[in-house]
């Protein structure tokens, strides 16, 4: 949008694009630059001021921009594959563009990376298709069938996209097949697809919000996924996910019981607390239309803790204790009443760390918790477990 600071008026320059735009814009002469999300992609486009003409992209393709800058006609803008770190490129005001750094060759050299094969899947609430994608590891055993994982973003509405995720190239390096997508809930496609898991008014019907179609989505990505790849072993799967993701784990495992394995790590397990816990309190009155205090029972519903007693999948739980938009609260609740059901659980509470520790956490913490996340599930799924370098209570025995 452009804001007359003279009159006070609006205009929305992308109301013709029913995608999420991005990052700051950035003023070019005439034209406004900006960059939204589209199918796993985050683009750079034009559009006039005066939304005049219909915005344009300028730089689109199977990748992510991370960040741009334009001078003298000159548009300069960071770039990531899912097989490339980023990497600096230049557009030129006659649109040819260059690539001016190879920054990550060494490392790619040394480590080659997969590349995922996108497909698409008809959602089965019938009004669009679910972005999905599968990568396989780079040196599969031949002959043998390889466990799967499936991954589920956090946000909700975020998306995961053509990007370089380290994390899906260390699973596929210890022999896992990955697969993630992109549910109901997430951006990448319209704003009502986006808004496709908030409660209706009839905030009682069974299946509606959190944990309705976003779950049948990721369940039926899985299912083509099996399908498509004779070569994935549909004894041997796992789920994981942190935040949005990590609540979606905690909700599949309480409601099927086709999971080898799961991993729940940064969750909101009860957002009835979560609403007053948070660092975000009160944000999810935004997100469900709806209060916990006016509407407890459906906070309650689709809450994972409310499904414990139905929770037999082997479950690993991660959790920093400075988590703040996810209180460590969340984790204790779903350890405690699993432990006290009898039911197979592993905990790991992070000291000193916060809801971002994944990405910018301390490198010991990170490295511990991928030596977890490996271990956990080698020993469910049999993929190749890490050499450890410090004391872990599953090296006994």
């Amino acid at each position: 949008m452009v804001l007359d600071a003279q009159t006070g008026d609006e205009r929305v320059l992308t109301a013709a694009l029913d995608r999420q735009c991005v990052r700051a814009p950035l003023w070019q002469g005439e034209h406004v630059l900006f960059s939204l999300e589209d199918g796993g992609d985050v683009e750079v486009w034009r559009v006039r001021a005066d939304g005049d003409a219909t915005p344009e992209p300028l730089v689109d393709g199977t990748r992510v921009v991370t960040g741009f800058d334009a001078a003298g006609g000159t548009l300069a803008f960071v770039a990531t594959t899912p097989t490339e770190l980023p990497e600096l490129y230049v557009r030129d005001a006659q649109g040819a563009e260059r690539r001016l750094t190879s920054l990550g060759r060494a490392f790619h050299d040394a480590v080659p990376a997969a590349w995922p094969e996108h497909f698409t899947v008809p959602s089965p609430a019938g009004d669009g298709e679910v972005d999905a994608w599968l990568v396989r590891p780079a040196e599969a055993p031949e002959g043998e069938r390889l466990p799967v994982l499936l991954s589920v973003h956090g946000g909700p509405m975020s998306q995961y996209g053509n990007s370089w995720f380290d994390e899906f190239q260390l699973w596929t390096g210890a022999g896992y097949a990955v697969v993630y997508c992109n549910p109901h809930g997430s951006t990448g496609r319209t704003e009502a697809w986006a808004r496709g898991i908030r409660p209706p008014e009839a905030a009682e019907v069974p299946g509606t919000g959190w944990g309705g179609i976003d779950a049948d989505d990721v369940l039926a990505v899985l299912d083509a996924a099996l399908a498509r790849e004779p070569a994935l072993h549909p004894d041997r799967v796992g789920v994981l996910g942190g935040s949005y993701g990590g609540y979606m784990t905690s909700w599949l495992v309480g409601h099927t019981d086709r999971f080898a394995a799961a991993c729940s790590e940064r969750a909101c397990n009860n957002l009835e607390s979560e609403e007053w816990s948070s660092d975000s309190a009160g944000y999810f009155r935004f997100e469900f239309g709806l209060t916990h205090l006016d509407r407890p029972d459906v906070y309650r519903r689709m809450s994972p803790i409310s499904y414990v007693r139905d929770i037999d999948t082997p479950l690993l739980i991660l959790h920093a204790e400075d988590d703040l938009r996810c209180h460590v609260e969340q984790a204790d609740q779903l350890f405690v009443a699993l432990r006290m059901l009898g039911k197979p659980v592993e905990y790991w509470r992070f000291p000193a760390e916060s809801h971002e520790m994944s990405r910018s956490g301390s490198p010991r913490h990170r490295v511990q918790r991928a030596e977890i996340i490996l271990d956990w599930f080698g020993r469910h799924l049999g993929g190749r477990r890490p050499a450890f370098t410090w004391d872990h209570p599953s090296r006994e025995g």
